[in-house]
């Protein structure tokens, strides 16, 4: 049986990875900081062994990984914090930590590991269909370089990110795949677009949305008319564990490839709720520095990896509520 270690497995992202990575077969070891071991909650599966680390510290990261011997890694673990993660100054320590994780990781004998990547590695034009570059010279689980990928079309997106985040991400991915190719491992980048659904921090778009009408207070948005790539958080983490146990490398965008309006997805939580009346489309000042269009080529998720969502976005938009009308139940009768 492959042994995998997620990082960040009690995230957003990461807690939506479990369950299909047991499926597929994986023994899985999940790390948090401040989660004690074994220690699952709620809709976490209790067959995940629970370790505690905290990943920017190097003896740290060594211990747990000769602890657990991965063969795979799965590596989300970043800081997130709405708003503040654009330009804070712990993306530097994010990828310091991320570059001894994958030493350790290679040097201790991995075969195969996937990190989150982010559509903020892109260069954001006020229109951009993100194409990712099909690089070809990572290596495989053995260090055989791994055959050619066809000359790609449409042509691949520039890779120029405007932010300290995405520098970060790209700087990372750059050195990952390096280090990959020298110590033997195979490696892919799955790029997160949009998101939403259970455990979204209520200071995101969706979860704020979901949040004020089910308690019945008006939902203030920008215009709306940007247009994105939302996908579904459940189905993100069957996506990254689809990705894990395949051999697809390189850069994979991780997204819907359905484009719609925020406005769109808005009303989409606003009628599963009921309440559509409380939605105040305009009430906020849209950012400037944002793509009006901001979508993803799926392509290679799936022809190569032969992923694809099973939810549309009412659907996504109904299992969201449910978990928030739940949610904010508990909450009230604790």
């Amino acid at each position: 049986m492959s042994r995998v270690l997620v990082t960040g497995a009690g995230g957003f992202v990461g807690r939506h990875t479990l369950r299909p990575l047991l499926d597929a077969g994986f023994e899985v070891h999940a790390v948090g900081w401040r989660r004690p071991a074994r220690e699952p909650d709620g809709d976490l599966p209790a067959e995940v062994l629970w370790h505690r680390a905290d990943l920017l510290d190097p003896a740290a990261t060594y211990g747990l990984v000769r602890k657990v011997r991965p063969s795979h890694l799965l590596h989300l673990a970043w800081y997130t914090r709405p708003g503040a993660f654009w330009s804070a100054t712990e993306n530097l320590d994010w990828v310091a930590g991320s570059l001894t994780l994958l030493r350790a990781f290679g040097e201790l004998g991995g075969r195969r590991a996937v990190l989150a990547g982010s559509c903020a590695e892109y260069a954001w034009r006020p229109r951009t269909h993100c194409v990712e570059e099909r690089q070809t010279s990572v290596a495989g689980a053995m260090g055989e370089a791994l055959p050619p990928t066809p000359t790609p079309t449409p042509t691949p997106t520039p890779t120029r990110p405007a932010t300290l985040y995405g520098a970060a991400k790209h700087a990372l991915h750059i050195l990952a795949e390096a280090w990959a190719r020298q110590a033997g491992f195979a490696l892919a980048w799955g790029r997160i677009f949009h998101l939403y659904g259970p455990h979204e921090d209520p200071a995101r778009l969706v979860g704020g949305v979901a949040r004020a009408l089910l308690r019945g207070e008006e939902a203030p948005c920008t215009h709306g008319r940007q247009v994105r790539d939302f996908l579904y958080a459940p189905e993100l983490g069957a996506a990254f564990a689809a990705l894990l146990a395949c051999d697809v490398t390189g850069p994979i965008n991780m997204a819907s490839g359905e484009a719609v309006r925020v406005a769109d997805v808005v009303a989409a939580i606003a009628a599963a709720v009921g309440s559509p009346e409380l939605v105040r489309l305009g009430a906020l000042a849209a950012d400037p520095r944002e793509p009006e269009r901001l979508t993803a080529d799926v392509g290679r998720l799936r022809e190569e990896v032969g992923w694809a969502p099973s939810l549309d976005l009412r659907g996504g938009a109904e299992e969201t509520v449910s978990w928030w009308r739940e949610t904010l139940g508990q909450q009230v009768h604790a």
